[in-house]
């Protein structure tokens, strides 16, 4: 009986995604803007937006993000400042990359539907008046992911 519980769980797990089990469909990013000086600023109004809807902010804060392969746009309004505006770029996680080793395809299906496959950055410092691409390949522990100038349209 035992053995039958085992087997079941097992094919459970190989069923549902890998990313699916270690990831949550949301996650958490540190919102935060700054003035050209480089002054903190918190309270700004915030629209983040991805492929599944849009959700407001304020800077300064924590916020829950949706999961998703497609990267997220945020904008940033604070009266007697220029918009702030920002591109994250969505990066697959660790555990799209144990579906493919372990699970394979249909576990890796599941979680790039869902979303849990891919991260965001999780901490970001936008500037008011400037449009800026966060990426969260270059995330070191415990700082800002530093922003870039968007790559010039051909």
């Amino acid at each position: 009986m035992k053995i039958i519980s085992l087997s079941a769980l097992a094919a459970a797990m190989m069923l549902t995604g890998c990313a699916s089990i270690v990831n949550e469909t949301t996650h958490s990013l540190r919102l935060e803007t700054k003035t050209s000086a480089g002054d903190m600023v918190s309270g700004a109004d915030c629209i983040i937006s991805n492929d599944y809807g849009a959700v407001n902010a304020k800077s300064g804060s924590i916020v829950q993000i949706r999961r998703s392969s497609k990267d997220m746009d945020i904008v940033c309004k604070m009266a007697n400042n220029p918009d702030a505006s920002a591109r994250l770029i969505s990066r697959a996680n660790a555990g799209l990359a144990g579906n493919i080793l372990i699970g394979g395809g249909i576990g890796a299906i599941i979680d790039h539907n869902k979303g849990t496959a891919y991260t965001y950055p999780t901490w970001i410092q936008m500037t008011f008046g400037e449009t800026q691409v966060f990426d969260r390949s270059a995330e070191k522990d415990g700082q800002p992911v530093m922003g870039t100038k968007p790559a010039a349209a051909n």
